[in-house]
């Protein structure tokens, strides 16, 4: 490649340049002083959304804490439990809050896939002596409970 051809590549990298980062020097070196700093800036953008992108995971982190409703029926629960992760043994310590609370299962609709679902209906076993006097924060708080301590 002769000087020529090597300068007017320079010229034209370095024009390439100056447009990208909206420079308005002309001469080389003002130009690369130009680009250093836009760079900078660009590093500090990307540096303040790597934070907010942060804080957003923490928010969400906050927000997959399992969800749990209880509605009081006539004669037992309707009860929600929804999880956007889904860990081992969380159905069978579910299931034992619920026993500990002698409810019986009459329905129930569960999904342990990606995230974990259960729906289901129960009655309260009164010849136990458990169910009476049970309320839906009660059973709401037992079923959380079991969750912590799986957790831990």
């Amino acid at each position: 490649m002769s000087s020529r051809q090597k300068k007017s590549a320079l010229h034209e990298k370095l024009m390439q340049l100056r447009d990208v980062t909206k420079s308005t020097a002309l001469n080389k070196t003002s130009i690369v002083v130009d680009a250093t700093e836009y760079i900078e800036e660009l590093k500090q953008k990307v540096e303040s959304l790597n934070q907010e992108i942060g804080t957003s995971e923490m928010s969400t982190v906050q927000n997959s804490l399992p969800v749990v409703t209880v509605e009081a029926l006539e004669k037992g629960f309707l009860i929600n439990v929804y999880s956007e992760k889904n860990s081992p043994n969380l159905l069978v310590s579910i299931l034992e809050a619920f026993e500990k609370l002698g409810l019986e299962v009459l329905d129930a609709r569960v999904s342990c896939t990606d995230s974990f679902q259960l729906e289901a209906m129960f009655e309260g076993d009164n010849s136990k002596g458990h169910a009476e006097g049970l309320d839906a924060q009660v059973v709401e708080q037992a079923v959380l409970q079991a969750i912590n301590n799986l957790q831990e």
